[in-house]
């Protein structure tokens, strides 16, 4: 998935105190200000307001048509729907736009932010940004930077002892190397581009999110963090996403955003393919067989040692049942019907299957004033079982959540990775790879390469421990153990309540 906007709806540390911003960002925009405006009214018409509009690249193009754009902005005619802040010249021609290296007012609404610099928000928020191209040579172009302005800039910030990372960076070239260890560059030739004295910058400046753009692609690497492994403590997660130019040929995505910290309510799944011609498929395609399991099995749906009686909804490639000893009463659990050991290895149809249950529970669950958060443990287990715990809206937010499965893994000497949201994650782990695995009802996701050893109780111990649920004692299932008439009861209820959600009861 591709984004020429990226809408970023986030909670960053200011100011000692959680924030929540609302910032769209945008690629090159060469001049092509009515298609950028008219889609951020779009958005914000669809979305609702947001606090400002950052733009990478180049804003400014070099024809006639885009100075006559142009001038209608700079003269007041038209005027830009959202605070806008730009960088600067990234060639000669568009130089003669920035008057000011220190920043300036363009236009109303539209601010050159300058050459280098930090941008800090009335609430905290803290935005490095560096304009232009690299230079190797001195004096450098009014359009380039050097390695003594990255100096610069690293130590205006560095210098304070408290200093611990920026939210965001700006900048229009790519950091170089930036897909090592990483996932692969949407184009072959991206690997050649890039700027080391912005990877320098970012290694320093330990960016939340770090956006650029100029080489026309989209492209999210996987979240690293800047520090050195067992010589420095664990910084926070860094992100770095590239956009393509607004109204690019392309149409790298101009539309929906991805939104941090809100749901998607996206709609899963992928249509039926026909023969491209019109017509049927020539040979009807014949439903794939479960796979069996090698011995005895607690989660396979025809196997004898299931306990039924937990069973609240069957689907036609997946079940729900309660979960035996739950955390809460309402914990459930989402089975493939067949032996599937992990969410890696499962079929197309199944995934799908699993999906809807997924939204069908959110929706239960969010008329009950709850929000879930889902795990799964693919390690000393033989059936995929994923585990849907929900949590009241008024026990802790998302952010609660996801900073104490972070920082318990910590403790544990593992370490958590958030992966990107939109990311499937068969494209991280290969079947038979042992993993622990967390999705939070924002969507974000949590990711944890497990290498040797892994505590088996560890999803349910962050649910239950002091900082959210504070129910200690219910850490392990084996505690929590009900006679066989209270779970008929619990199942019951739950599955008379949960019946309007339930898909497999709809025409």
């Amino acid at each position: 998935m591709f984004y020429t906007f990226w809408n970023l709806r986030r909670l960053f540390v200011c100011s000692r105190a959680y924030v929540e911003h609302h910032l769209l960002t945008c690629g090159d925009v060469y001049g092509r200000f009515d298609v950028l405006f008219n889609r951020v009214r779009v958005i914000q018409k669809k979305s609702g307001q947001f606090d400002m509009l950052l733009c990478v690249g180049s804003f400014f193009g070099t024809s006639p048509e885009s100075q006559t754009h142009w001038d209608e902005y700079k003269s007041g005619a038209k005027k830009a729907p959202i605070q806008t802040y730009v960088l600067g010249a990234n060639n000669q021609e568009t130089v003669k736009h920035f008057k000011d290296v220190d920043g300036c007012e363009l236009a109303a609404n539209i601010t050159y932010l300058g050459r280098k610099g930090l941008f800090t928000g009335a609430s905290g928020l803290q935005i490095a940004y560096l304009s232009g191209i690299e230079s190797s040579s001195e004096p450098a172009p009014a359009y380039c930077f050097t390695a003594k302005d990255v100096t610069s800039l690293k130590m205006s910030l560095m210098s304070n002892s408290k200093f611990k990372g920026v939210d965001i960076l700006l900048t229009s070239s790519w950091p170089k190397d930036v897909s090592n260890y990483g996932n692969a560059l949407p184009n072959e030739a991206s690997k050649k581009c890039g700027s080391a004295l912005i990877s320098n910058l970012a290694f320093n400046l330990k960016p939340r999110y770090h956006f650029a753009a100029l080489e026309g692609e989209n492209y999210e690497r996987l979240p690293y963090r800047n520090h050195l492994v067992l010589q420095e403590n664990a910084q926070h997660v860094s992100r770095f996403i590239s956009l393509a130019s607004v109204g690019n040929l392309d149409k790298k995505k101009e539309e929906p955003t991805q939104q941090f910290f809100f749901d998607l309510n996206k709609p899963q799944g992928k249509k039926r393919q026909t023969d491209g011609k019109g017509g049927r498929q020539s040979q009807a395609k014949q439903p794939r067989k479960h796979p069996q399991p090698t011995g005895p099995c607690w989660f396979c749906l025809a196997s004898p040692e299931v306990e039924k009686h937990l069973v609240v909804s069957i689907g036609d490639n997946c079940y729900v049942a309660l979960a035996k000893g739950g955390l809460m009463s309402d914990h459930v659990l989402i089975l493939p019907i067949g032996h599937y050991q992990s969410t890696v290895d499962l079929s197309s149809d199944v995934v799908k299957e699993v999906e809807q249950y997924k939204a069908a529970l959110r929706t239960f669950f969010k008329t009950k004033g709850k929000r879930y958060v889902m795990f799964e443990r693919n390690y000393k287990s033989q059936h995929l079982q994923l585990q849907v715990v929900p949590l009241p809206l008024s026990c802790c937010t998302t952010e609660d959540i996801k900073e104490t499965f972070i920082l318990q893994a910590q403790e544990q000497g593992m370490e958590l990775l958030e992966i990107p949201e939109h990311s499937d994650i068969k494209q991280i782990a290969q079947p038979g790879t042992p993993y622990f695995y967390v999705e939070l009802d924002s969507g974000e996701k949590l990711f944890h390469r497990i290498k040797k050893h892994f505590p088996l109780q560890f999803g349910r111990e962050v649910l239950a421990s002091e900082a959210i649920l504070n129910i200690p004692t219910r850490a392990d299932w084996k505690d929590c153990k009900s006679s066989r008439a209270e779970e008929e009861d619990l199942t019951k209820t739950f599955r008379d309540a949960f019946e309007p959600f339930d898909f497999t009861l709809q025409d």
